[in-house]
């Protein structure tokens, strides 16, 4: 396929846009909630769901702590006989879903690396490659209607990727969903994308290389965060309560919201660190030509070049 002509029928009767490695978008640098991991060396962005994982063992952990509470109010009654089954309860709760969800791999994310500027992606065990360098993502902007959802602005956003050592097999990867996303936000990520790969790790508003990264936890910040809603509750009742002037500030729903961000803690901080457990038990499926390239000190040679060395075809993009 050539995707300078985009003649495919599957093209043919919406509006495309082609988005180039090297060349701006006019739109700012926009994270849409799918990133990761957003390190020195790699962007990880997620691209099979499962971002919930962990879930049951937050809340197996949450019912376990409570079975540890009511142990030790058992102890201090002096009722021993019933401790030894609300302890084994308590660690079933929480053991139970933990080894479930953390032994099942977690669907592996896009990879865009830096230091070998090139972009991989495992699709059902399969792994495909692409170079950066003269990339083009195809941006697709539709509109999705339905009786319950009305009329909603969808745009998908896709790079085309070859199987490694078989370039002639090539599929076009989503970088994310499309629903819900404008032709713009669309712009904005890729430009997020760009300003990674061609001037980060860290850069400004403007796409340009910073050594801070301000920007870039900004954008990261604005993710759903589960186990930080206690401490953003927190906080703002901290700063009204500087800015009352001793007027009353705190309300009946900032106590009710104060208190059951608290009881709800300890379920999303499991949830949150089986999720990452998950993700690096995931890691080692990945082939070692990419996981050795992850690495600060890998090495440097693209996937494309190691065809190149084993006179495999190369494709059009190298």
């Amino acid at each position: 396929m050539d995707m300078k002509t985009l003649d495919q029928p599957r093209y043919s009767a919406i509006p495309t846009v082609l988005l180039e490695a090297d060349k701006p978008t006019g739109e700012q640098p926009m994270e849409l909630f799918i990133t990761d991991e957003h390190t020195e060396h790699y962007l990880a962005l997620q691209a099979g769901g499962d971002s919930d994982r962990g879930q049951f063992t937050g809340l197996g952990g949450w019912i376990g702590l409570g079975g540890l509470g009511m142990a030790f109010l058992l102890m201090i009654n002096g009722k021993w006989e019933s401790v030894p089954m609300g302890l084994i309860m308590s660690a079933a709760f929480f053991l139970v879903p933990f080894f479930w969800e953390t032994l099942r791999p977690l669907p592996l994310p896009i990879l865009f690396n830096r230091r070998t500027r090139e972009v991989y992606f495992n699709h059902e065990g399969v792994l495909l490659h692409a170079p950066w360098d003269g990339i083009t993502a195809v941006a697709n902007e539709y509109q999705l209607v339905g009786t319950h959802i009305g009329g909603m602005q969808s745009t998908s956003l896709e790079i085309r990727m070859w199987q490694f050592e078989t370039p002639e097999i090539a599929l076009m990867v989503s970088l994310g969903p499309p629903f819900g996303k404008s032709l713009a936000m669309q712009k904005g990520f890729w430009e997020y994308i760009r300003s990674y790969m061609n001037n980060g790790p860290y850069f400004d508003e403007q796409g340009n290389h910073s050594e801070s990264d301000a920007f870039v936890k900004s954008q990261l910040a604005v993710q759903p965060n589960m186990s930080g809603w206690f401490k953003d509750t927190f906080n703002d009742i901290k700063k009204r309560r500087m800015e009352s002037d001793g007027k009353n500030y705190l309300g009946g729903s900032d106590v009710v919201m104060l208190v059951l961000t608290f009881l709800f803690y300890p379920w999303f901080r499991i949830q949150e660190l089986t999720y990452s457990l998950a993700k690096r038990r995931s890691r080692n499926l990945w082939p070692k030509v990419v996981t050795e390239r992850l690495k600060a000190n890998g090495p440097i040679t693209r996937l494309v070049d190691l065809e190149h060395e084993q006179g495999v075809g190369v494709s059009k993009a190298s």
